[in-house]
């Protein structure tokens, strides 16, 4: 006959395997939880990050034939960035269009050149000739979208910073009156050294007299353009 303690012992090495088996579920649950918590935290520390900081400021510069771009097809196009920008986190804020020279600048926030590029040629297939990662100065509020004149400087890579265009543009404000001209914005490049201007006036010889004027830096090329809708 088997003792008490006897039928205890086997009942103990008959459930041992079960007791294991409980204690290695209960882990797993319990790392399992662990690691839904740590991605959880980690994803809320990502949206509460500024846009800013996860994405840049591009302007992008497409090359077209020139007088052959239309404002027309230009903005077709630019309603399919804008259906499969979020697949590459691209976020298109503007375009504008040169239609005499054949020229396309579209504004936009993300993470690197490269999603801009991948956007364009899942979107449409016409890719920039250039991307340009820009810092943008203070919009101009109130000013329609009339009479538009877009002014580049090229002023040699490393040798231009946005503290420096900030105080140009100042300049550019103060005198702006004097010849009818009001500028809206403009964006640098630092590394390119490359300034563009947007302005509205009567013509492109105002925007240069007001930029002469102000601080002797008169732009490498200006031309008429139409802002996109």
């Amino acid at each position: 006959m088997i003792s008490d303690a006897g039928k205890l012992h086997q009942f103990q090495n008959k459930n041992k395997p079960l007791k294991i088996k409980q204690m290695k579920k209960s882990i797993v649950t319990i790392l399992l939880l662990v690691a839904g918590s740590i991605q959880l935290q980690a994803q809320s520390q990502n949206s509460k990050k500024p846009t800013s900081q996860r994405n840049r400021l591009y302007m992008d510069v497409h090359q077209l034939e020139p007088g052959k771009v239309k404002l027309e097809d230009v903005a077709e196009a630019h309603k399919k960035d804008l259906a499969v920008q979020s697949k590459y986190g691209v976020q298109f804020i503007n375009y504008w269009v040169d239609e005499k020279n054949g020229r396309i600048y579209c504004l936009s926030s993300a993470p690197d050149s490269v999603a801009v590029n991948h956007t364009h040629a899942a979107a449409h297939g016409l890719m920039p000739e250039h991307i340009y990662e820009v810092t943008s100065g203070t919009e101009t509020p109130g000013i329609s979208p009339e009479n538009l004149f877009l002014d580049i400087h090229y002023l040699g890579a490393g040798k231009v910073t946005a503290k420096d265009v900030s105080e140009a543009h100042q300049k550019d404000l103060a005198a702006e009156g004097k010849n009818g001209v009001r500028f809206i914005n403009y964006w640098v490049d630092e590394k390119e050294g490359v300034v563009m201007c947007l302005s509205q006036a009567t013509n492109s010889q105002d925007v240069i007299d007001t930029h002469a004027s102000a601080h002797g830096l008169i732009p490498a090329s200006i031309a008429p353009v139409t802002q996109g809708q």
